[in-house]
């Protein structure tokens, strides 16, 4: 965002949610930023409190969940697998960047992706370089120390989405015009791929196939972010609106019961099929729906939403939004080490005691994020320029 500030403000000073709630322009749609700091969180809450963390027969830490356990709990995964929404905002977002250079004529492939990717990856790098050093010191000073890739993958999860979200902006050029010229066209050629791309690898077992759609489910969800931006969802009556969430529902419910995809929008363990990776149609069917009701509730959400409390609340997570899911597995399982450093052990079914012991994977993390988020913030909070003048 841009805006005016103190002009005696030094260089390189950082802002911080204060600044960035009064600087916030009344022109800004803040239902923008709620859905993105939703996305966060409610990723960062499922793979705590919603993961059955535990260490497997090698040793290596596993996060399945309770999906495949309790009947109809796959429910859920149509609402919180909310990734889509993640992308969908990014569309909106990565489209106003564009028109922002284009206004200040200012043009070029490269300008816009170091643009757009620079907040995003700065605090991906810290935290490998900070993991880095820390599998070296531990290598170095434990003999039998195999590695963090060897125990830890799961540590690593959060830069899967982030790759994928990062290989969207880069082609987001491209996007953009193939939506200036061809709008509604360009949105049915992707849903089109899509389904040919999951015909092949299931029907024709040509597995390759599975991760182009890996790509073009993210592009497609991310396409219907530039119908937003250019107005398009804003002229829609709430009729069409409606009409398009049930088209979306009913494409899942209909693909769910092909005898082909599972059910669960996340990986259940024990299936040999995940719609989540390789990505499947039924995640773009999700995208659909998901998207349709969000802007359903958007009216009411943006009145909530001029209220100072919650509108510092959306800014405040969004303001540390990189280093919040980049971070947020390594409090995990700092979390899950002073667990068992008190003698306890991890469970590794959904049994009663799992369930009674969900408030703690909500609260450990939770406090440990919140000192990571301390020592790591100012990698990605907004500064202001030498000038004091403009907020980025």
């Amino acid at each position: 965002m841009t805006s005016t500030a103190p002009a005696a403000a030094a260089p390189s000073t950082v802002l911080g949610v204060g600044g960035l709630v009064e600087a916030t322009p009344a022109s800004r749609d803040r239902f923008v930023d709620f859905l993105r700091a939703l996305s966060i969180v409610v990723v960062i809450l499922w793979h705590w409190v919603f993961s059955v963390t535990h260490f497997d027969s090698d040793g290596a830490l596993t996060m399945p969940n309770p999906i495949g356990d309790v009947r109809l709990l796959w429910l859920a995964t149509w609402l919180l697998q909310i990734m889509p929404v993640f992308f969908f905002v990014g569309g909106f977002a990565n489209l106003a960047s564009l028109e922002a250079l284009e206004r200040r004529g200012e043009r070029g492939w490269w300008l816009f992706v170091r643009t757009r990717l620079t907040r995003l990856l700065r605090p991906v790098a810290v935290f490998v370089a900070v993991w880095a050093l820390v599998d070296v010191v531990a290598r170095w000073m434990l003999d039998d120390y195999a590695g963090v890739l060897s125990w830890g993958r799961v540590v690593f999860v959060p830069l899967w989405f982030l790759g994928m979200y990062a290989a969207v902006v880069v082609l987001a050029p491209l996007t953009a015009a193939l939506h200036r010229r061809g709008r509604e066209l360009t949105l049915v050629l992707l849903g089109s791929a899509i389904v040919l791309a999951d015909l092949g690898r299931f029907r024709f077992e040509v597995d390759q196939l599975g991760l182009a759609n890996a790509a073009l489910v993210w592009l497609f969800a991310h396409q219907l972010g530039y119908f937003w931006r250019d107005g398009t969802f804003a002229r829609w009556s709430r009729r069409s609106l409606w009409a398009t969430a049930v088209a979306g529902l009913v494409g899942l419910v209909v693909l769910t019961n092909l005898g082909v995809y599972p059910r669960s929008m996340v990986a259940v363990r024990g299936e040999d099929v995940s719609n989540m990776f390789p990505t499947t149609a039924c995640i773009a069917a999700l995208a659909v729906f998901q998207v349709a009701v969000a802007m359903l509730v958007r009216p009411a959400a943006e009145r909530w939403l001029a209220r100072r409390r919650v509108w510092t609340g959306v800014v405040s997570v969004n303001a540390v939004a990189m280093t919040l899911f980049t971070w947020h597995m390594t409090a995990l399982i700092v979390a899950i080490g002073a667990y068992r450093s008190l003698g306890f052990e991890l469970l590794a079914e959904p049994t009663a005691g799992w369930w009674a012991q969900r408030p703690l994977w909500l609260v450990g993390p939770g406090v440990v994020l919140a000192v990571t988020v301390a020592l790591f913030a100012r990698v990605e909070l907004p500064r202001l320029d030498r000038r004091g003048s403009a907020v980025r």
